[in-house]
């Protein structure tokens, strides 16, 4: 299987009143359709890492290639879908999910409202961001990055500030959307259990200054159902990745 994403040697350090040093010779891979999740302590350079493969930041050293193509400080290349849904509250949720379709100049709503009715938002076409709660607006945000035409994405904790209910609903809907869909996806997570649950592989950070320190293969068929929770191999794999939580990441 081709690689959609390679991340080569990658360093990036932050210049102020003191430096920070982010990343250090950080690689990864994410292949054709493969869910791919990145895991490891808050601050440590996840939301840098992907600032880097959107072309927001220049890294210091190493190589950003997207479909075989050096990608370094270019934008246009991902699709990208943060905690907050980031609607835009004056416009309808139809007009909210063909937006990235507006600014690529091509619009075509009656795809938006194929996807919104498979998300179960048929019906709310006219509503506004505002009435809608917390998980029909995440849900809404991941139509607009479907629709976009970029076949990598970037999903940064878009569940972290769901209730948990909600949010094994949304793992769910989540799954099934993407089972559809299949494009490349590079997931940050804070949960151990949303990261074995949805990922293909699994990508340990360390602490600042961040590199892989321990990659794991998610060994469950597809698709999935949460009894897999229950599964000996998911308890022996979550205390694995805890165990590394708690010694800190710290593999020197």
């Amino acid at each position: 299987m081709a690689d959609k994403l390679q991340v080569v040697n990658l360093s990036h350090t932050f210049e102020g009143e003191s430096s920070e040093n982010v990343l250090d010779g950080l690689s990864l891979n994410v292949a054709d359709g493969e869910f791919v999740t990145l895991i490891g302590p808050s601050g440590s350079g996840k939301s840098t890492i992907f600032n880097i493969i959107g072309g927001l930041i220049e890294p210091e050293s190493g190589d950003i290639y997207i479909d075989g193509k050096r990608a370094n400080g270019t934008r246009g290349n991902i699709s990208y879908l943060p905690q907050q849904d980031s609607l835009l509250p004056w416009r309808t949720v139809e007009d909210n999910v063909v937006l990235v379709q507006e600014i690529n100049g091509s619009v075509d709503r009656g795809a938006a409202r194929k996807l919104l009715e498979r998300a179960g938002l048929a019906g709310y076409e006219s509503a506004r961001p505002d009435t809608l709660s917390g998980g029909m607006r995440q849900r809404v945000a991941f139509i607009r990055a479907l629709l976009s035409p970029q076949d990598l994405m970037l999903l940064d904790e878009p569940f972290g500030a769901l209730d948990e209910l909600t949010r094994l609903d949304m793992q769910d809907w989540l799954l099934g959307m993407w089972e559809a869909d299949r494009r490349s996806v590079l997931f940050i997570t804070h949960s151990i259990e949303e990261a074995l649950y949805l990922s293909d592989r699994i990508l340990i950070l360390s602490d600042k200054p961040a590199r892989i320190i321990r990659e794991i293969t998610v060994p469950f068929k597809r698709p999935r159902q949460h009894d897999i929770t229950l599964d000996d191999e998911f308890a022996r794999l979550k205390r694995e990745i805890y165990g590394l939580l708690k010694a800190g990441f710290r593999n020197d």
